[in-house]
């Protein structure tokens, strides 16, 4: 081919390449750019060397690396813009002849040799194969950067159709609710709310979710979990899921009535979630339903229902007969309510156990044949003039550390998932470490923990292998329902293949009192306890955690097991129950404590026993060694006081008898009352008398403790406010707090100063 020739072959129109092409053409002019380089490169070299061996001296001219930079750019740039020039100088690459194609790899890179030129370094045909390459590729960036593909366009269009529907979902999903808010406003008055007295109605078998069934879906709602529950039907199905290129989630399905119930409210009662009716919906004035807020939780504390004893006349019955309580629970849940600036219960203020929680500084008996010293005194009631009280203390015999004897402990913990809650669970293994340091090295404990069965942690071990016995504790989790009645069983069993028949057998339950599995009836737990009790097994009660507290539970247990129940409600209160009064928990001194007293008709006209409502006894029980009655611990004081009306006050409340001849006093002018406490010790069954005559100036020989018994007025006046007592007369919060100031004492540890401080937040949440 001549010049003519080829003069004319550029002339024409490039052809249009084909794929293949355009990458082969695109490989060929970036090797021949990197050939360039390396060329450069090297021609760099050398230049390098050459002015090493110059006898240049240094300032003379710009510095070697100025001028390779120099170089360096303009021959990379210049060589790259040449091979890309579309133009028709055959010349600018050099003055070679093209005919000769031979190759020479030494020159790949560098200035052609004369002859030497490859048919891929002409300049007019690269340059125009590169010009024609980069214009495709920059037509692609630039499409790309738009971002116009058909793949967008599709998802464009599925992500707006999507959207639409979603969009008419929503308006259905509007309107059905207000379909539903209108059937509720018709049926909400047909709905009877399933709650008595702080207990919540068993719901029917179709309206119980099991908590395992929610607890499958944790990370979702109520509402949510109960539409995937297997069961619960949907009026609606879902629609189809959108295409996952878009990521649209499907929208929810029209609720069902019965879905809507569930989701509005689910109530918790034992381990089920019982569904209950919705409150009641209002329309407002725009049309537009206002829902309520959700109702706060409602406890299900359940403490036993009693009446306040009644003022008796002392000529129809002039005998009072009682067991003895020893019991503080009442007082422990009173003061945490207090402290949460709320009133409690009514039925969870029981007196006698309010009175109780204080330690009075009653004469201690001379020995332990006399397990008790009875004090009684006379004095003016603070509530009603013309009134007197006549106050009962009782102070058992305190063992001596060398008479205390071996202990066989068996600690039944509840671990049911009711007591997962800062001020249950781990405040039972703080508790139970606090008591170990009260017991003796040959001492034993077993463990046992109950949840939806029973089992035993630890076997009977040695107090003296302490580390093994608190590794025990602290592993303990918790979690499902409550087998009590089975874990008080399995406790017996620990008990009993370990008996020590010289020293005391108990078991200590701790717990929040709820038992939802198995035998849960509260009398036939009473069976159970009070066969092992005659075997010498006892049981007493540790209560914790508010919320779920079955304290009628508690004191059937406790009462029935010859044992005590104290609430734990914290690690202070432990501190005093399993340590300071840990003998007087664990080691009794007498059983079956009763007292009775017979007031005189000649000079009294009428009485009123101040708490022991739960205690009562018939006045033939008294005799009856078969009837069980409290225990008391070593070193325990036991307070009773009567409210008397004596026969010449004004204050009476009953109406005297028509057709009763007026009694006479037949020698026993000067004798208010006449008091019988019976007991039996704790390794015999048959009981014991101690008698006392109540007289008018015993309250005048009993004077050194009267500091006591007038703080003990203060507790029972106060907890006569909280009851709302019918016969509290004009006393009020500030008289109990001067009261109680007044005869405070040395209080040692405090808790007078803390009661007095109770009245005070008392007073300020009843106003």
């Amino acid at each position: 081919m001549n010049e003519h020739d080829l003069e004319q072959q550029l002339q024409q129109p490039a052809p249009q390449p084909d794929a293949t092409t355009k990458a082969r053409h695109i490989a060929a002019a970036m090797a021949a750019f990197a050939a360039q380089q390396t060329g450069a490169a090297a021609d760099e070299n050398a230049t390098i060397d050459a002015e090493k061996d110059s006898p240049v001296t240094a300032g003379s001219i710009p510095s070697i690396d100025e001028q390779i930079i120099s170089q360096k750019k303009s021959t990379v740039l210049q060589g790259f813009l040449q091979r890309l020039r579309p133009t028709r100088d055959i010349n600018h690459h050099g003055s070679d002849s093209m005919n000769n194609s031979t190759f020479d790899n030494s020159t790949f890179g560098k200035a052609p040799k004369s002859g030497n030129r490859p048919i891929w370094q002409k300049p007019a045909l690269i340059s125009g194969i590169a010009a024609s390459s980069l214009a495709v590729l920059a037509g692609i960036t630039f499409m790309q950067h738009l971002g116009v593909n058909p793949v967008n366009d599709e998802l464009t269009a599925a992500l707006a159709k999507q959207t639409a529907s979603v969009s008419e979902q929503r308006q259905q999903a509007a309107q059905a609710k207000e379909e539903f808010a209108e059937k509720k406003l018709a049926a909400a008055a047909a709905v009877e709310e399933a709650v008595v007295t702080g207990i919540r109605a068993e719901p029917a078998e179709s309206d119980v979710v099991s908590a395992e069934d929610i607890g499958r879906f944790p990370d979702s709602n109520v509402a949510d979990a109960l539409q995937r529950i297997p069961g619960v039907e949907q009026e609606v199905a879902a629609p189809p899921a959108a295409p996952a290129a878009a990521n649209i989630a499907p929208a929810p399905a029209k609720p069902t009535m019965q879905q809507a119930d569930a989701a509005e409210e689910v109530q918790v009662t034992g381990m089920k979630l019982a569904i209950s009716a919705a409150p009641e919906l209002k329309r407002t004035s725009d049309n537009v339903i206002d829902v309520p807020s959700a109702p706060p939780q409602e406890y299900r504390d359940r403490f036993e229902d009693f009446k306040e004893n009644a003022v008796t006349s002392v000529s129809e019955t002039p005998v009072s007969t009682f067991s003895i309580d020893v019991d503080t629970a009442s007082y422990s849940f009173v003061r945490r309510q207090l402290n949460n600036g709320q009133l409690p219960a009514k039925d969870a203020v029981r007196i006698e156990e309010m009175i109780n929680y204080f330690d009075y500084a009653y004469p201690a008996p001379r020995d332990k044949k006399t397990p008790f010293a009875t004090h009684v005194s006379v004095m003016d009631s603070p509530w009603k003039k013309g009134n007197q009280l006549v106050h009962i203390g009782i102070q058992g015999y305190q063992l001596p550390a060398s008479e205390i004897p071996q202990s066989n402990l068996v600690f039944l913990l509840d671990v049911s998932g009711s007591m997962d809650e800062p001020t249950k669970l781990p405040l039972v293994k703080q508790s139970m470490s606090l008591l170990l340091d009260t017991l003796k090295p040959d001492d034993t404990i077993a463990i046992a923990v109950y949840a939806g069965a029973a089992g035993t942690v630890l076997e009977p071990t040695k107090v003296k292998e302490k580390a093994k016995i608190l590794a025990a504790l602290n592993n303990l989790q918790a979690g499902g329902s409550t087998a009590g009645a089975e874990g008080i069983a399995l406790a017996y069993k620990l008990a009993e293949a370990n008996f020590n028949s010289k020293g005391v057998n108990r078991i200590i339950l701790a717990t929040d009192g709820d038992f939802n599995v198995g035998q849960t009836s509260d009398d036939a737990l009473q069976d159970l306890i009070e066969r092992k009790r005659d075997k010498g097994i006892y049981l007493s009660v540790l209560g914790f955690g508010q919320g779920n507290y079955q304290d009628a539970m508690m004191q059937t247990l406790a009462q029935n097991g010859n044992g005590t129940a104290a609430y734990i409600d914290t690690l202070s209160e432990a501190q005093k129950v399993l340590v300071n009064e840990a003998t007087s928990t664990l080691f009794p001194i007498a059983k079956d404590v009763k007292i009775q007293v017979e007031f005189n008709p000649a000079t009294v006209a009428e009485y009123r026993l101040i708490g022991y409502e739960t205690r009562a006894l018939n006045r033939e029980d008294f005799n009856n060694d078969k009837v069980d009655a409290g225990e008391i611990g070593s070193g325990h004081k036991v307070t009773a006081i009567y409210e008397i009306t004596p026969v010449n006050a004004d204050s009476k409340l009953l109406e005297p008898s028509r057709y009763q001849a007026q009694a006479t006093a037949n020698g026993k002018a000067n004798e208010l009352a006449f008091l019988r406490v019976r007991y039996k010790l704790p390794k015999e069954n048959q009981s014991k008398l101690i008698e006392t005559a109540v007289t008018k100036s015993i309250d005048k020989a009993n004077m050194a403790y009267q500091q006591e018994a007038n703080f003990s007025v203060a507790v029972a006046g106060f907890a006569q406010l909280l009851r709302g007592s019918n016969y509290s007369g004009d006393f009020n919060y500030d008289k109990v707090i001067e009261l109680a100031q007044a005869n405070k004492g040395k209080d040692e540890y405090g808790y007078r100063t803390e009661f007095i401080q109770l009245v005070r937040k008392a007073k300020i949440a009843k106003e």
